[in-house]
């Protein structure tokens, strides 16, 4: 599925319209996702006004560096350093490139493989990693969605 999905028309369309559904009764979007999420999370943060916030769990799009300089929402972004899809040398480039960028975004790394959110997936969960995980993405989401 992921490799037969046009990821902008994912995010124009159908993200879009998740948001402007979602902003009827809310005042803050957050758009967050794993994997392929992740990278439709990050893409979305570029392309998509009427968002927040986005969390991001192992998930980059294809994108120049440059593209990425254009995020001006914050971010929270999770990645695994044995990740051969993420690899760490990409997430040091989209760094680079939110350092560069009006964005206010955390990111972190942890010592686990690509999918170790996944307790359904015991070869790659990581508790420990998924944990500090989630205890940073709830601070983060309390922060920002304190009214």
């Amino acid at each position: 599925m992921m490799a037969n999905l046009d990821f902008v028309d994912a995010s124009d369309q159908d993200i879009l319209g998740a948001v402007q559904y979602l902003r009827r009764d809310s005042k803050k979007i957050v758009v967050g996702g794993f994997c392929m999420g992740g990278a439709l999370t990050i893409l979305s943060a570029l392309r998509l006004r009427e968002m927040d916030a986005g969390v991001c769990f192992y998930g980059i799009p294809e994108l120049d560096a440059e593209q990425f300089r254009a995020i001006q929402i914050p971010l929270i972004c999770h990645f695994a350093n044995s990740d051969d899809w993420c690899t760490p040398e990409m997430v040091n480039v989209l760094e680079a490139s939110l350092k560069e960028s009006r964005s206010t975004f955390e990111l972190y790394r942890y010592n686990a493989h690509h999918g170790f959110m996944n307790a359904r997936r015991a070869r790659v969960y990581d508790a420990e990693s998924s944990k500090a995980a989630w205890e940073r993405t709830f601070t983060f989401l309390a922060r920002l969605l304190a009214v």
